[in-house]
C-alpha cells in the first residue's frame, strides 16, 4: 500500500511588509539554517565570547581602578615646581679648593693697579687700594691644607703657600746690619705660609657650579698636627736575608722600581701591577720590616700554609741615577702559596690598629 504524501502549498506573501512568514498549520517558519552569512554555531560562539569579555571586565575593573588611582598625580604634585638640580657636595668642595688656590696665587702676585685681576675672584676688590710692584712676590708652591664646609654652600679653604720673593735691586749693605736680621729674612722667605679663603658655591648655567670669594684671603697659622694612630704592625726590625718575607719584598720591589725582571712572577694570582717605566732607580736595599701582629725578634725561615695573608710595612733606600740614595716606605699584603710569599697588593696606606674595645660596665 502506497503511503500518502501531502505537499504543503506554497506560502503566500503577507500583506503587511516586514511580518514573519507562517505556514498553513499556524507554525512559524524560521527559514534556512544559515541567514545573512552567520550560522547558528557562529552565533553561539560569539555569545560565549561576549559573556567571557564581560566577566573579564567585571573581574579586572576594580584592579584597573586601583592602579589608575595610585599612579595619578596629586594636586600637590602638579602645583609643586621642579627644583633646580644642585651640584654634589663633593664637587662643590673640590671646586672651591681649586678656586681658592687660583685666588691665592693671584693675590700673592698682585700689586698696584691689579684690582681687576683680583675682582675676577672677589668682586669688591675693584675698590681696594693696592701697593707695591706687581709680581714682586709669587707662589713657588701651593697646596690645600684644610677644607671644611662652614654653611650650606660656603667653604673655608686653607691654602699653604711657599712664597718666592723677587730679588731687589743691588744696593749697598750697611756694615751694621746684623747677621740675625739676614737669617730671619731667609727663614721667612723659605717658610710655608697659610691663607684662609671663604668661598661660596651655587649652581650655575647648564648644570655647572659657580664660585665667588666672600672676602680677601686671611693669613692664618698652620693647621694643628695630630698624633699618628697605632698601626697593626709590630716594631720595626732589621730585614734579615734569611727571612722569606725579606726575599719576597726585595725581589718584588727590585722588579717594580729598578726593572730588568718579570714582575708577574712575584705577584699572587689575580694581582695586576705594572712596573714603573722608565725605571726611576738603579738599585735598592731593604732595611727594615714591620710585620702584622709580630712583637718578637725571633728569626723566621718557614712559610705557612697556602692562603695565609700577612701585612708588612717595608722601609728601604733606593739609589737614583745621580747615585744618591733616598728613603722609601711601602705597605704590602703578602699571600703564601706553594712554599713562598707572593705580593697580593700594594696597600694605599699602612693599616691602623682596630680600636680598643670599650670597657664593659656591670651593674653594682
Amino acid at each position: 500500500m502506497k503511503s500518502l504524501r501531502t505537499r504543503r502549498p506554497p506560502t503566500e506573501p503577507s500583506d503587511t511588509a516586514g511580518s514573519e512568514t507562517q505556514g498553513q498549520d499556524g507554525t512559524i517558519d524560521e527559514g534556512p539554517a544559515s541567514a545573512g552569512g552567520w550560522s547558528t554555531g557562529a552565533r553561539a560562539n560569539t555569545s560565549a565570547l561576549v559573556r567571557w569579555g564581560l566577566w573579564c571586565l567585571i573581574v579586572l575593573g576594580p584592579l584597573l581602578g586601583t592602579i589608575a588611582f595610585l599612579t595619578a598625580p596629586t594636586s600637590a604634585d602638579l602645583a609643586r615646581p621642579k627644583s633646580a638640580p644642585s651640584a654634589p657636595a663633593t664637587t662643590g668642595g673640590q671646586g672651591a679648593a681649586g678656586f681658592a688656590q687660583l685666588f691665592v696665587d693671584e693675590y700673592l702676585r698682585a700689586g698696584k693697579g691689579d684690582q681687576n685681576r683680583l675682582a675676577a675672584y672677589y668682586p669688591a676688590a675693584d675698590s681696594l687700594r693696592l701697593e707695591g710692584t706687581p709680581n714682586r712676590r709669587s707662589s713657588e708652591q701651593l697646596a690645600i691644607a684644610r677644607l671644611r664646609q662652614t654653611e650650606r654652600g660656603v667653604w673655608s679653604v686653607t691654602v699653604a703657600a711657599r712664597i718666592r720673593e723677587a730679588k731687589p735691586a743691588t744696593t749697598a749693605v750697611s756694615d751694621d746690619r746684623s747677621d740675625a736680621a739676614t737669617d730671619a729674612e731667609a727663614a721667612a722667605a723659605s717658610a710655608v705660609r697659610y691663607f684662609q679663603v671663604p668661598v661660596a658655591t651655587a649652581p650655575a648655567a647648564r648644570g655647572a657650579s659657580g664660585f665667588v670669594a666672600l672676602a680677601m684671603p686671611a693669613e692664618v697659622g698652620a693647621p694643628p698636627r695630630i698624633e699618628a694612630p697605632e698601626l697593626v704592625y709590630g716594631p720595626m726590625r732589621p730585614a734579615l736575608p734569611s727571612d722569606p718575607r725579606t726575599e719576597a719584598v726585595t725581589e718584588f720591589l727590585t722588579a717594580y722600581l729598578v726593572g730588568g725582571g718579570d714582575l708577574d712572577r712575584y705577584l699572587a694570582p689575580g694581582t695586576d701591577l705594572t712596573p714603573i717605566v722608565p725605571a726611576p732607580y738603579t738599585g735598592l736595599a731593604v732595611d727594615q720590616l714591620a710585620i702584622e701582629g709580630e712583637q718578637g725578634a725571633e728569626p723566621v725561615t718557614a712559610v705557612p700554609g697556602d692562603g695565609t695573608t700577612l701585612r708588612v710595612l717595608v722601609t728601604l733606600r733606593a739609589t737614583g741615577h745621580d747615585e744618591v740614595r733616598v728613603p722609601l716606605a711601602y705597605a704590602l699584603t703578602l699571600t703564601a702559596r706553594a712554599g713562598r710569599w707572593e705580593i697580593a697588593a700594594v696597600d694605599g696606606a699602612p693599616a691602623p690598629a682596630p680600636p680598643a674595645p670599650a670597657p664593659s660596665t656591670t651593674a653594682s
